[in-house]
């Protein structure tokens, strides 16, 4: 509990702030204080009124015949708690056809909502289901995209309460959501005990899962089609210092306080000052609480306080133990020279000013990244990128101290150093070297960027995977390989990120992921049918990069023509119909002799097959991505003898091309 909500809650039972006067405060048994409002020219705009419809509240969203329920208004937070449509899509059992097909979403684009990442998840119930959410943030013109695969094998395997991949899958939503839409399919894996499957974005609290909402329509029937939803709420779209200076200030009260949003938008929302409740929004709408009052609550708060201090201290023991840390700690200390560091929750948080969003680096649907500095070993400080997960797979965090052991080991010049990480959280936090030049998806997508360039990335990158999958002990699958997950440093040199989150390849060749592992448009499609991670997955999802680097276009386009949407099927198609050239970027073929091309476009046809067992070891790609490159370096006269020897370097090592070369390519 917030520090000051039970200051609210009691002083809320004494008195209420008033709403404007001739307007209705209720609807249906809902509280509606201003800024929202029920009837004309009771709220403080058109985005804030409620329609009481037959004693039911209603929101109307924007423009579109979209309304959605009204729950509760939590003017402290920001929030409110409204309705949304459970979204479904069945199989006729005797046809085998797709049927009775129920779409879902939700689009608050134009009006002062967002979706609270904080409150919601995206949940899928159903067998045999690949669920995907395309949605999109007001002032972002990069899309989001995530979603999750729900299987089944067998009744046996489904459990009640777990939602982790098996019947039941979830996934969180980026801050600054505004607008979605959902897409639902079937896999042809797994067991298909339920004809259907069913999808919502939701509160997480309300969310409940029993084995046999997995072979009914009990997820939908319990729900009768609605769940509840948590919107974040803005006055304004400018920050408080704006708004103050320009007028249209909404926080109209003695006592009221501005306070900018922290979801990933613009805007900002009003609170009472401390000492103070009711509503900041209306002229003396904050009441003060009485002397006696603060004293009362201030020895409930002490009392609170020091009880939920020892209650803290004994969970993150917990959490540090359960996340294998005592064991990792031992180990560490029994090294000599191991530069890795176990952080505590605190240290990180001063490291980021408290995660503030100014120091965000990226963010994701299950990750943020931010920017910190933490001591150095030396003295001073060292800059750092630390990732903060929202989720963690519970079986991934019993083994989490294990591989951290193994993975805080992995030293190469074209990967990201894992410098430590914090165990004594929920779901540990990791930190990584700081690599300032942005992301290879930044880079292809943003500039002008020559086909040496773009041949060296490629090279390092296959060498930084290869050494992952050859050379790590045990062998390390990344599990995540995309354009965005490879950085470049000061030099423009590739940095491999996010093997983090990778698996520890399997020894008994049968490692189940119960969670979507990999980003659309990069994932393997032996995977999507069998949910094991394998190295060739990996070098399925490098080959899609090898296409961002030939092509210029990114992997996934939901707006263009049908047969260009997937930059991987397009490739297939047009070296099938051999006219790969229409789709290669203009600076490679003007770069690049037409048989360089033809080799690096069958490397990438290669590492695409549908086929696991067809593709190529990561180790084979980058050398034959090696002897191309020397090959473009110092192209021979084409005679039969020659191209046989420049053939023969596709083999050989890249250790002999010297760093000042690299940079020259540039």
């Amino acid at each position: 509990m917030p520090l000051f909500l039970g200051v609210a809650l009691l002083a809320l039972q004494l008195a209420a702030a008033a709403p404007p006067p001739g307007c209705p405060t209720t609807c249906g048994g809902v509280h509606v204080e201003y800024p929202f409002g029920v009837g004309p020219n009771c709220s403080l705009s058109d985005g804030f009124s409620v329609e009481c419809v037959r004693g039911t509240p209603l929101l109307r969203l924007g423009t579109a015949e979209q309304t959605v329920k009204l729950l509760a208004v939590d003017l402290r937070r920001g929030k409110i708690r409204t309705t949304n449509a459970i979204a479904s899509q069945c199989l006729d059992a005797r046809t085998g056809e797709l049927v009775n097909t129920s779409w879902a979403g939700l689009d608050a684009t134009a009006l002062p909502y967002r979706f609270s990442d904080e409150d919601n998840r995206f949940f899928a119930v159903g067998c045999s289901g690949l669920v995907l959410l395309n949605g999109g943030a007001r002032g972002v013109d990069e899309p989001f995209m995530s979603g999750c695969i729900s299987t089944c094998f067998g009744n046996a395997s489904i459990r009640s309460g777990s939602c982790s991949g098996i019947a039941c899958c979830e996934t969180a939503i980026p801050k600054g959501l505004s607008s979605y839409e959902l897409g639902l399919g079937k896999l042809p894996a797994g067991t298909p005990v339920n004809r259907c499957i069913y999808a919502a974005l939701m509160e997480a609290a309300s969310f409940s899962f029993e084995a046999a909402d997995a072979t009914t329509d009990g997820f939908y029937r319990k729900n009768n089609g609605t769940v509840p939803l948590v919107l974040n709420f803005v006055v304004g779209e400018k920050t408080c210092k704006e708004a103050q200076a320009s007028g249209g200030y909404a926080c109209a009260g003695d006592h009221s306080v501005c306070v900018d949003v922290v979801d990933g938008g613009s805007g900002y929302v009003c609170n009472c000052s401390q000492g103070y409740t009711g509503n900041p929004y209306l002229p003396n709408g904050c009441i003060g609480v009485s002397g006696g009052l603060v004293i009362g609550v201030i020895s409930m708060l002490i009392t609170y306080l020091v009880r939920q201090r020892r209650a803290l201290a004994d969970v993150k023991r917990k959490y540090f133990e359960r996340h294998g840390g005592l064991l990792l700690f031992e180990e560490l200390s029994s090294r000599q020279g191991n530069a890795f560091t176990i952080y505590t929750e605190e240290q990180l948080d001063r490291a980021t000013s408290g995660f503030d969003d100014s120091n965000v680096l990226g963010r994701g649907g299950h990750a943020t990244v931010y920017k910190g500095r933490v001591p150095a070993a030396g003295g001073g400080d060292l800059v750092v990128a630390i990732k903060r997960c929202k989720v963690m797979d519970e079986t991934n965090k019993k083994e989490f101290g294990k591989e951290m052991l193994i993975l805080s080991q992995v030293n190469h010049k074209n990967i990201v150093k894992l410098l430590g990480c914090c165990l004594e959280v929920d779901v540990p936090m990791l930190v990584y070297e700081y690599v300032p030049n942005g992301t290879l998806y930044q880079l292809i997508h943003g500039a002008v960027v020559s086909f040496a360039t773009r041949l060296r990335i490629a090279h390092e990158s296959a060498e930084s995977l290869a050494y992952l999958h050859s050379f790590a002990s045990p062998p390390i699958i990344h599990g995540d390989v995309k354009s965005s997950n490879i950085l470049l440093d000061e030099s423009f040199m590739v940095k491999v990120s996010d093997f983090g989150a990778s698996i520890l390849a399997p020894t008994d060749k049968a490692q189940m992921v119960t969670m979507v592992q990999g980003t659309c448009g990069y994932l393997d499609p032996e995977y999507m049918q069998t949910c094991q991670l394998t190295e060739k997955s990996d070098v399925y999802s490098f080959g899609v990069v090898l296409l961002e680097l030939l092509t210029g276009k990114k992997p996934l386009c939901l707006d263009g023509p049908e047969e260009e949407r997937s930059l991987s099927a397009w490739f297939v198609a047009a070296m099938r119909e051999k006219r790969v050239e229409e789709i290669l970027d203009e600076k490679v073929k003007s770069e690049a002799s037409g048989e360089l091309l033809e080799e690096i476009a069958q490397l990438a046809l290669e590492c695409l097959q549908m086929c696991g067992g067809d593709r190529p070891a990561m180790k084979e790609v980058a050398e034959r991505l090696g002897g191309l490159r020397r090959l473009h370096q110092h192209p021979w006269t084409q005679d039969a003898v020659e191209i046989e020897e420049a053939r023969c370097l596709l083999h050989g090592s890249p250790e002999s091309i010297s760093f000042d070369m690299l940079r020259r390519e540039q």
